[in-house]
């Protein structure tokens, strides 16, 4: 049997919870169900090409681990991963005793400061990415390399497109030469009887095109290229239109909703990852439901501004830093007792 839907592996499991905002405290009356769970692929499967260490549901809101790679993400401090091992007891559905020898005493370590910070950052860093793309959304209708090119006159200069407009040419009638020594800096040719390439060939063109001058012929002005304002522009265009493909209509409809610019429950989870950080740095103690679950969702409802809740992170940072400097945890797990543990609970769950 090939193990690639979450019904596979049900006969197999060692753990079985719900997950996210149920077992947070900060679910809302639209939260999904999530399911979070860890397994043990039987020895035909583990010893073949078969073997399948993570196996998820088609919208990803049921995942479960195999018990090697339950194990490897707890030696890194994988904040999902140890959330299961505090999991509130109203949330579990399923525990075999044998995963009873999995105590978070034997996998916390300073790891907790880069993995739960860490991936505090990447909410932080994604809601400022969010706050910059509805603050300055970029028109449907994508610009041209021509609009990058300008015109030198006098001590400025002028949009290639006005200058054209004013001239009366086409860019199909207009050549290129490359000047020496001038990094995208051009002479500009028109003539309505030569064979020139024009400024640019074709909408998918990444530069500007050069045309072979007949001897003679004059330019009629200079024409700068900003190549490098071009290629950012395509890199943020083509950013822009997948992250509006892709984005999750009812988190952005929310995020307008409550007029902040941020997504808000990216924010909540930054918080709710660095309080978790701070609580593992000074007391070893890993504690899934929130006690502080009204401040967690006034923040998903959008009730502070942006700029006060990156301030608030920041400090929290730094008290993530302070804690981790003074915690008696080690600094890493002890991989030999790790393994162990893992090597003892798959022979005795093969054994029975």
């Amino acid at each position: 049997m090939n193990y690639t839907h979450p019904d596979h592996i049900r006969p197999h499991l060692l753990f079985e919870c719900i997950s996210g905002s149920q077992a947070y405290g900060t679910q809302i009356s639209t939260s999904d169900i999530d399911l979070k769970g860890v397994y043990v692929l039987p020895p035909q499967a583990f010893y073949s090409l078969e073997f399948a260490e993570q196996v998820n549901s088609a919208d990803n809101n049921c995942m479960y681990y195999e018990l090697r790679k339950f194990t490897e993400l707890l030696a890194k401090n994988n904040p999902n991963m140890l959330e299961l091992l505090a999991t509130p007891e109203d949330c579990v559905r399923f525990r075999h005793p044998l995963l009873t020898a999995y105590k978070p005493v034997l996998f916390l370590s300073k790891l907790a400061k880069d993995s739960f910070a860490g991936y505090a950052m990447t909410q932080i860093r994604k809601a400022r990415g969010l706050n910059k793309k509805i603050l300055n959304p970029v028109p449907e209708q994508r610009k041209s390399i021509l609009d990058f090119c300008y015109i030198l006159s006098g001590q400025g200069t002028i949009t290639l497109q006005s200058f054209l407009s004013a001239r009366g040419y086409t860019q199909n009638e207009c050549g290129l030469s490359a000047l020496p020594h001038a990094r995208e800096m051009y002479a500009l040719y028109h003539d309505t009887e030569c064979s020139f390439k024009g400024i640019v060939n074709s909408e998918a063109s990444l530069d500007v095109a050069l045309s072979s001058i007949p001897e003679g012929l004059e330019p009629v002005a200079y024409l700068s290229f900003n190549k490098d304002g071009y290629s950012k522009y395509c890199k943020d265009y083509k950013s822009y239109r997948q992250w509006e493909e892709n984005r999750n209509e009812a988190r952005y409809e929310n995020t307008i909703g409550h007029g902040k610019n941020y997504d808000a429950k990216n924010m909540m989870h930054t918080f709710r990852l660095l309080d978790m950080a701070i609580e593992i740095g000074r007391s070893g103690q890993i504690v899934v439901r929130r006690p502080n679950r009204d401040f967690l969702l006034d923040i998903r409802a959008g009730k502070f501004e942006y700029n006060e809740l990156l301030d608030m992170a920041e400090q929290k940072l730094v008290e993530v830093e302070q804690v981790f400097q003074t915690s008696s945890l080690p600094d890493e797990p002890d991989l030999g007792k790790v393994n162990e543990l893992l090597i003892g609970v798959r022979t005795q769950y093969y054994s029975s």
